[in-house]
């Protein structure tokens, strides 16, 4: 095998294995020298070109690191996000966006101090889990400490909660008017803070590692004071005067990534992504809830588009609480409504990745005010669902390189599995299929690791897999 191949997936809807192949083969495409235009996967930058600028966008940059992981190193996961790193300034600012053919942070009057969410811990700590770079985190950390000291200064309040623009979390035209202290970014300011604490563990910085689980329980104690409503149990945006404004948005489940709420407040936000009348609709999760007089069945931006990074977010943010069948379900379901847009029925009809779909039925979303949107083959987020969440929740594979752990949660027994994904310098392979023994696991590695397999949750064991070529038999566990 060559190793710049991708990892192969197999699963039983072969669809589901085309669109993970097709989003593979269009990558390279994506990665563009801003001096000269043209495509160079070595020295380029992963940006969408429009209008022939481009625009590096802080939030969909972190996000790509969850899918560029599993390129083999056929694209560097980390080019993106260091790109950021290189611009930040003496305080300690790094901005939204970044024209790279300058340079120079993009300005915009409604988000004048060009603040994004603060979410690159979160991404180092998955970076670290799939590459084992323990040096990489000491380089970057003093910069992730002089960015997040100067969010403290700028944006914290007397109240311990953040101040910004609600735009800060790309939701441009979400009807979130009086919004002062939004719940997403200062539910992403806890999730950072949390991983910033947890990198500090892998540094075994104790004092690192105490500073900031300590300002994640101080978010975490004000979040759900001031943000959690109990008769409709759910996560608020805030006004100036601390008043709780009553629009559900997506940006309400980041609490979930964050473990703000406990499990009680959990449920009852779960029970909103299961009402048709909240966020349960067809196609999961609509940006606003449906009970909203704002929300559209088009879409219209962020009034009821389902968007594949909030899908991811929430998704993850179920697995924090044990949610494991609902996330796959949810997943299935985006994944069958990403793939009718992408291959339509109707003649005539082009097909694509979109950055952005319908609730209700398939097809792109649309936004009143804006032509262009959703644009499609947007890969920067459309790839979370067609790899990262193809691998992580349908397939069902969580990897960690420094533990030399891979876990397998099958919630049914189905022929599947990932074949010849690089693990630093180790292929490994994984299948279930069925034998004239019964179900079995068959496995291939060039190095030991720790194999921990989850059958319908009947059936849980760690087994240590020797390198070469190994199989059990599901019945024998």
């Amino acid at each position: 095998m060559n190793k710049h191949d991708f990892p192969k997936i197999h699963f039983y809807d072969q669809d589901f294995v085309d669109i993970y192949n097709k989003t593979w083969s269009w990558v390279s495409s994506f990665w563009v020298n801003p001096s000269n235009g043209e495509q160079d996967t070595e020295n380029g930058l992963f940006v969408y070109p429009e209008n022939s600028k481009f625009i590096v966008n802080q939030f969909e940059s972190i996000f790509s690191t969850f899918f560029l992981v599993y390129s083999n190193r056929n694209f560097d996961a980390c080019k993106n996000i260091d790109y950021f790193y290189a611009r930040q300034e003496e305080n300690g600012a790094i901005r939204w966006k970044y024209d790279a053919a300058t340079n120079s942070p993009v300005a915009d009057s409604a988000n004048p101090e060009g603040v994004g969410l603060p979410l690159f811990a979160f991404a180092e700590f998955n970076l670290y889990h799939k590459s084992a770079n323990k040096r990489r985190i000491k380089e970057v950390m003093p910069t992730l400490q002089k960015y997040m000291a100067w969010l403290d200064e700028t944006f914290k309040q007397e109240n311990g909660l953040y101040a910004v623009p609600h735009v800060a979390s790309s939701m441009i035209n979400s009807p979130r008017e009086g919004c002062y202290y939004p719940v997403d970014f200062n539910a992403c300011m806890a999730v950072n803070a949390s991983y910033m604490s947890a990198l500090g563990d892998i540094l075994n910085d104790k004092d690192l590692s105490f500073q900031y689980r300590k300002m994640y329980f101080s978010l975490k104690t004000r979040i759900n004071s001031l943000m959690w409503d109990n008769d409709t149990g759910f996560y608020y945006d805030l006004d100036k005067n601390e008043n709780r404004l009553n629009v559900k948005t997506i940006a309400a489940y980041w609490t979930m990534l964050a473990e703000i709420p406990n499990a009680d407040k959990a449920d009852l936000l779960v029970n909103h992504l299961n009402d048709p009348k909240s966020f349960g609709t067809e196609h999961p999760f609509p940006s606003l809830s449906v009970d909203n007089p704002n929300f559209s069945e088009d879409g219209n931006g962020y009034c009821g588009s389902v968007m594949p990074a909030f899908n991811f977010m929430v998704i993850k943010g179920l697995e924090r609480y044990g949610q494991l069948e609902l996330a796959r379900e949810c997943a299935i379901r985006h994944l069958y409504f990403v793939l009718e847009t992408l291959m339509p029925n109707e003649e005539n009809v082009p097909g694509d990745l979109y950055e952005a779909y319908l609730p209700g039925k398939d097809g792109k979303a649309s936004m009143k005010d804006d032509p262009s949107f959703a644009r499609p083959r947007y890969l920067l987020t459309a790839a979370l669902s067609t790899i990262a969440l193809m691998i992580e929740n349908v397939i069902g594979l969580s990897i960690s390189l420094p533990r030399k752990t891979v876990d397998w949660i099958i919630p049914n027994l189905e022929i599947m599995g990932i074949e010849n994904l690089s693990l630093k310098r180790n292929l490994i392979t994984i299948l279930s299929n069925k034998s004239t023994r019964g179900w079995e696991i068959q496995m291939e590695s060039e190095k030991l690791y720790y194999f921990t397999i989850n059958i319908l949750n009947q059936k849980k064991k760690t087994l240590p897999i020797p390198s070469g070529k190994c199989s059990m038999l599901i019945d024998k566990l």
